[in-house]
């Protein structure tokens, strides 16, 4: 018996690829901690999930997004 396999969040919304300039896309997809969420939690299929890594990842790197959110220096 085969489950109804949910459609992606990002074909979705119609996302060809995964920009690391889009921030409200990217912040969707981390934890409060600043942890990439697993496929399995976020319904991503595993194509949009090598860009999702590669983008947040790119991202943080030119702090368009912290590396941990809520860190009180």
């Amino acid at each position: 018996m085969r489950r109804f396999k949910k459609p992606s969040p990002i074909i979705e919304a119609g996302i060809r690829y995964v920009d690391h300039k889009d921030d409200r896309l990217l912040a969707r997809f981390i934890t409060d901690t600043g942890k990439i969420l697993p496929s399995r939690l976020s319904g991503v299929d595993a194509r949009h999930q090598r860009q999702l890594a590669k983008a947040i990842k790119k991202a943080r790197f030119l702090a368009l997004i912290p590396y941990t959110r809520g860190h009180q220096a």
